[in-house]
């Protein structure tokens, strides 16, 4: 162990020391380590990443600390932490580097994706452990703001192999952003100390005698606590100390550790004790703004020299309090009066035009009653907040805004202007709660109506149900009468929320919103591609498939055509228009509008949208028979909602498991449809349906194909009603064959695509005899060899050999036979390539299965890597893609290099099949 676990504060410490010498060594030899120290005020935390720091001699140290009264100043911990690092960011590639420099307030620009400035600082780390291994410690880290918390949890969860060890102390019972962030990262829990080491480092500071019976009394009071045993006896006599930790009414230990800080800090000179308060309203510790701050109330240099002779702060290049506790002592204990004025003099020695945020924050904690002055300043600084930490810094600003307003109705503007942008950043119940303040305020007709849209877009968000329609539904008629065109988007959100509500909504609901909506007065005059795909909606439901068909194929024309020239809108309505394509079996649509979303979400950083993205994208490599490729689309998606914390998309996952095979898990549909979407239960049934006609288990294939079409699931009950009728074909069920291809015939006949065309000839086939059949065989495939489905295109020469066989037409059997099996085996669809084996050793022909490739040695992450370096992606390419380091896609590169026998990456064009990896 090394010297420093000598200082008392560690007696008794030796195991954790050792734990944090390993992490050092670890760290110091490439493999990452990222360690939240955990335990209570007083416990030592703050002594150990003290002991971190002195033995991390051969390391560059960052560190930074949470504030309580900080928590809404986005990134403000994080800047705090980064700020020795700005050399080195024109190393990160341009949209980090301008990501990181705009929500540092370097430079002006757009609004950051959250997610991209987390990458950003991913390789400002990476970058700085090449030359040096980096030590990053941040106290008190359950205090930080949500964004600097949201960042160092994202960067904490991609490092691997770097030179760089990230450790934060969280203060347990101590509830903030930070904690919540934080968890489930590998931690260090800290409790007190043994009996013995209580004991010895008490008499180290108690002079004199101690009475045993008192002195076990303390140690059993404080649960071995060192700040406790080290604060608490200062200035008590024994018979205090005998008498005051037995009292009923006793405090929380934190309380009494603070409380014992505050004793010190009243023996001080007043002008002393208004420094510390000044210290600790300035989270940053910038010693030049403190010295300003003082000349303004009024004090000098001998106030510091007092703190520091006491032991409570000391400055150097910037002022650290000796202890957290000190600095929320500080704070907490001045009255608002006092608070007001240290935060009035901060605000007056903040440069204007270098942190004008900042300086507006400490004007609206100095501001006494409402000032319409302040309020107007934070209001028109919101923008400038929210291109630095994203919207949920906008909604700090617009809340604190809103409350520091007079006006009444100036003030339910703001506290709407605030819910809308807290909302957007993901804090849906006080969403609410500004709503309320907005509902009590004098409102026009334009904003009452955007209040009811907002709080039903609240409710679609929670639950992806019928909850939402009634509200919606209210808000599209008040639109009505204002805002046409907003009155038909919030109509597209009402049938969108009854079309996820599906089976478990309220009967006929569709129906309804679709009828309601088309009485809504016309759109604006050109029509914008969604006023197209609001007709098509409202025909598709209230009149039909048929008589809303041709609206949403020129729908989809349109925003295809849109696509390159309004990204916004694309990504905006993307939920629906995916849908509809699929719907439509437009694969032309599907194939465009994803492409062209995922490679837009890819350069803005938009990462809360690129799951969806990605999601909808894996689909349509399923369909193209890429499997693997849909597989690493669907692992990213995951990764990126691990990281934010959103809800899962079940369905890529599932279909990919389906059409290999394998069973759909059913906890990845599990979660939605508690939340009352019932849509994704006719999801769940139709990848089962492809599983069970993948396995040959076509009684089941059947049942669960029947209870997908109960319901017309828009993008699902066409696909459903394919595998009914193959279910039904191989079940003698000719009544329920019948009838679904009756269904199947309209839609298919409507659309008039190739993809929708010859999956109708394909189920037609299955129920014909004789020539009718081979024709209809010959058809579909003719149909789907223009289309990009190839997975049908597979099935389709799969259920005409199957056929020929059966009419005793062996070779001509073996020929679609081996096409199919070539097919699905190369695409990864071994349950239908086994079905192809089958009928192919059926007809005579010898056919072995196709013995596991060395690729099957990769791990998910190792062939998601590979594959996109087979495409010629760079490593910082593929680090940018996946939310990795270089060196960590490089560690990996090496260990797929050595599984695969192979010496570069040129090489892995042959060691690895091509599954349709792209460069999107």
């Amino acid at each position: 162990m090394s010297s420093g676990a000598s200082r008392p504060a560690l007696r008794g410490r030796r195991d954790e020391c050792a734990a944090l010498d390993r992490l050092l060594a670890s760290a110091m030899a490439g493999q990452s380590q990222v360690l939240v120290v955990r335990g209570e005020a007083g416990v030592g935390k703050s002594a150990l990443m003290d002991y971190l720091a002195v033995n991390a001699a051969k390391c560059e140290t960052l560190r930074a600390v949470g504030v309580e009264s900080e928590m809404e100043l986005a990134f403000a911990g994080l800047h705090q932490l980064c700020l020795p690092l700005m050399g080195l960011m024109d190393r990160l590639p341009d949209p980090q580097r301008d990501a990181l420099s705009v929500t540092f307030g370097l430079s002006a620009g757009s609004v950051p994706d959250r997610f991209l400035v987390g990458l950003a600082v991913l390789s400002l780390l990476a970058e700085a452990a090449e030359e040096q291994p980096l030590v990053c410690m941040v106290d008190d880290a359950q205090w930080l703001d949500q964004a600097s918390a949201q960042t160092l949890a994202f960067v904490a969860r991609r490092l691997l192999a770097e030179r760089v060890a990230l450790v934060f102390a969280v203060r347990t019972s101590a509830a903030g952003p930070g904690e919540d962030r934080l968890r489930e990262l590998p931690e260090l829990v800290i409790r007190g100390l043994r009996d013995d080491d209580a004991r010895a480092l008490l008499n180290s500071v108690v002079p004199g005698r101690l009475d045993e019976r008192v002195r076990d009394r303390i140690i059993a009071e404080t649960r071995g606590n060192p700040l406790a045993l080290l604060e608490l006896p200062r200035g008590l006599t024994v018979a205090e100390l005998a008498g005051g930790f037995g009292r009923p009414d006793a405090r929380p230990l934190a309380s009494q550790i603070e409380q014992s800080f505050l004793r010190r800090i009243e023996t001080l000179p007043s002008a002393a004790q208004c420094l510390l308060l000044a210290a600790a309203a300035e989270p940053v510790g910038d010693v030049a703004l403190l010295w300003r701050a003082a000349e303004r109330l009024g004090f000098g240099t001998e106030a510091a020299e007092a703190v520091e002779a006491a032991g409570l702060i000391e400055f150097g290049t910037r002022a650290r309090f000796r202890h957290p506790l000190v600095r929320s002592a500080a704070y907490r204990t001045a009255d608002a009066g006092e608070r007001q004025a240290v935060h009035r003099a901060l605000a007056e020695a903040t440069d204007p035009d270098s942190d004008p945020d900042r300086r507006a924050w400490h004007r609206a904690h100095a501001a006494m009653e409402p000032d319409e002055a302040v309020a107007a300043e934070l209001e028109h600084l919101a923008g400038r907040a929210q291109a630095r930490g994203g919207i949920a810094a906008a909604a700090a600003f617009l809340r604190r805004a809103t409350e520091l307003t007079p006006d009444p109705a100036t003030r339910g503007a703001r506290a709407l202007a605030a819910a809308h942008a807290t909302f957007e950043a993901g804090a849906p119940d006080s969403a609410l709660e500004l709503l309320v303040s907005a509902e009590i305020c004098p409102l026009d007709e334009l904003q009452s109506a955007r209040l009811a849209r907002l709080r039903g877009q609240i409710a679609f968000a929670r639950r992806r149900g019928g909850d939402a329609l009634a509200p919606l539904l209210d808000a599209a008629t008040r639109l009505e009468h204002v805002d046409a065109g907003q009155a038909r988007e919030t109509y597209l959100d009402a049938m969108g929320s009854a079309v996820f509500a599906g089976r478990l909504g309220e009967p006929g609901a569709l129906r309804k919103v679709a009828e309601a909506a088309g009485a809504a007065p016309p759109g604006p005059n050109p029509s914008r591609p969604v006023d197209t795909l609001f007709d098509g909606l409202v025909a598709r439901f209230a009149e039909g498939y048929v008589a809303g068909a041709p609206k949403l194929l020129r729908a989809l024309r349109a925003y295809r055509e849109e696509a390159g020239r309004n990204a916004d809108d694309n990504m905006r309505w993307l939920w629906l228009t995916y849908l509809v394509s699929a719907d439509m079996w437009d694969d032309e649509s599907s194939y465009a509008l994803t492409t062209h979303a995922v490679r837009t979400a890819r350069e803005s950083g938009a990462l809360n949208f690129l799951p969806l993205a990605l999601t909808y994208r894996a689909v349509v490599h399923v369909y193209a028979g890429e499997l693997d490729a849909a597989a690493t689309l669907v692992d990213e998606s995951g990764a990126i909602l691990n990281v934010t914390g959103n809800s899962s998309l079940g369905f890529g996952v599932g279909l990919v498991r389906a059409w290999r095979g394998e069973e759909p898990a059913a906890a990845l549909f599990d979660a939605v449809t508690r939340v009352g979407e019932g849509r994704a239960l006719g999801g769940r049934h139709y990848v089962h349906a492809v599983q069970y006609n993948g396995v040959g288990r076509y009684q089941d294939a059947l049942a669960i194909a029947e209870l997908a079409c109960e319901h017309d699931d828009l993008g699902h009950t066409g696909f459903s009603l394919v595998e009914l009728v193959e279910a039904a074909a191989h079940s003698n069920a000719p009544e329920a064959a019948t009838s679904a291809i009756g269904r199947l015939e309209e839609r298919a006949t409507a659309s008039g695509t190739n993809w929708a065309l010859g999956l109708l000839a394909r189920s037609k086939a299955l129920l014909a005899d004789g020539q009718a059949a081979d024709l209809l065989y010959r058809e579909a495939i003719d149909h789907l060899q223009r289309s990009r489905v190839a997975v049908h295109l597979a099935r389709t020469h799969l259920v005409y050999g199957e056929w020929l066989r059966r009419e005793r037409r062996r070779v001509d059997a073996r020929e679609h036979l081996r096409i199919a099996y070539e097919m699905l085996q190369g695409f990864g669809a071994r349950a239908f390539a086994e079905r192809a084996r089958r009928e192919l050793q059926a007809t005579g022909e010898t056919v072995r299965k196709r013995a596991a490739g060395t690729p099957d040695q990769l791990t998910p992450q190792e062939r998601q890597i590979a594959g996109l370096a087979r495409t010629g992606l760079s490593n910082p390419e593929i680090a940018a893609r996946l939310f990795l380091s270089p060196r960590t896609v490089e560690y990996h590169l090496g260990k797929v290099f050595n599984k695969l026998a192979i010496t570069s990456r040129h090489q892995l064009a042959q060691a690895l099949p091509d599954q349709g990896h792209d460069r999107q």
